[in-house]
């Protein structure tokens, strides 16, 4: 069955049809056929996150049931002591959740925060880091899609690890779309989704995490399914068992789609294709007099946000149905202080659909007469 529309959005995305077809089998989460799958995709996770053979021993990776959401949680309730103290960078909704976390599970917090349109000053962090010594975590957002903006995840890094503590990176949106290596960076959690850049569809998140530091979470965790600690000794000593049921067909797809992102050339040819996307995508909206809310040197390639364009006649309501009665479906805006809409560039998404999505634009933008 064709897709009535594209997903232009952050996730989930459009996913290929041999990801879908990956899904038309039933597994046994007891069986060792399943379990080695398992055993598997760890390892070739890990392979995807790290530079060399050296850090590939040093790193694992931890499944978790559930939407991205559920694996951040499973992070920030399993790694912090009760004595700990997280410091969250906050410039988005996605760093405001976070906080919203530490909150509800009684950990102790501060936050630096920066404008959702700006990145975050290191001498700023620097300062905050050596003003409260209670520090122990911090946690930011890679890619911070309420607006698209990318943090600098690497000068964060050196900063947080100089200063000797736990490094906590959300790469939801970016693991698998945007190149780096978390050996290099010194992230000691990192967290993404399967339904991301990856291409995966919804289902279950995984984590990246140095074996040292995971090491000694246990018995740290404030919940019983979301224990990370647990999670990864029961994947362990089981040979990939997971302690609950575990979404099996998700996890096939899954599988498919790291084949595929391999088979595309790995994460700097679908980097590329993501950016072409964006560039493309950036090029013809300014020339239907629409403009995009951050500069180009924060902007990242996996969503982007734009401004309302100057017109009273102008309703995100009816241009999205436009739009999407033309094949597209589009995200709405999440920024606080202007009306913005957001377009996503990740997925199984290429020139010729940014390219039909334009000439969809055009149209509505001929009808309300502002281009």
């Amino acid at each position: 069955m064709e897709n009535p529309y594209l997903l232009l959005t952050p996730g989930p995305i459009t996913t290929t049809r041999t990801v879908k077809e990956a899904m038309q089998r039933d597994w046994c989460t007891w069986d060792e056929d399943y379990n080695s799958l398992i055993q598997k995709l760890r390892k070739d996770l890990v392979s995807l996150a790290v530079s060399n053979d050296a850090a590939l021993k040093e790193h694992t990776a931890i499944l978790m049931q559930g939407s991205g959401t559920f694996a951040v949680e499973s992070v920030i309730g399993s790694v912090i002591p009760k004595n700990g103290k997280i410091l969250v960078l906050e410039n988005g909704a996605y760093g405001r959740r976070i906080l919203q976390m530490t909150k509800v599970l009684g950990i102790a917090s501060s936050k630096l925060s920066a404008k959702e349109t700006e990145s975050f000053s290191l001498d700023e962090l620097r300062e905050h880091l050596e003003r409260d010594s209670a520090i122990t975590h911090v946690a930011v957002v890679h890619c911070e899609t309420t607006t698209g903006i990318m943090n600098d995840i690497k000068g964060i890094g050196e900063i947080v690890k100089k200063l000797g503590k736990i490094y906590i990176v959300d790469a939801m949106s970016s693991f698998g779309g945007v190149p780096f290596y978390v050996d290099e960076i010194g992230v000691d959690f990192m967290i993404s989704s399967a339904n991301k850049c990856v291409q995966g569809v919804p289902g279950f998140g995984f984590i990246i995490a140095r074996r040292d530091s995971l090491e000694e979470c246990a018995g740290l965790a404030r919940s019983l399914a979301l224990d990370l600690y647990d999670q990864w000794k029961t994947m362990e000593d089981h040979s990939g068992k997971w302690r609950f049921t575990s979404p099996t067909h998700v996890v096939r797809a899954f599988i498919e789609a790291m084949k595929e992102l391999e088979e595309e050339g790995g994460i700097a040819a679908r980097y590329q294709r993501y950016k072409t996307n964006h560039d493309k995508l950036v090029a013809g909206m300014e020339s239907l007099g629409f403009k995009a809310l951050l500069s180009a040197e924060i902007q990242s390639p996996v969503i982007t946000s734009f401004l309302y364009p100057d017109s009273q006649g102008f309703s995100f309501k009816d241009f999205y149905e436009f739009i999407k009665a033309e094949g597209y479906v589009l995200y709405p805006g999440k920024i606080s202080d202007v009306e913005t809409f957001r377009i996503g560039n990740i997925g199984e998404v290429f020139e010729n659909d940014i390219e039909g999505l334009l000439k969809a634009v055009g149209k509505h933008s001929r009808f309300l007469n502002f281009a």
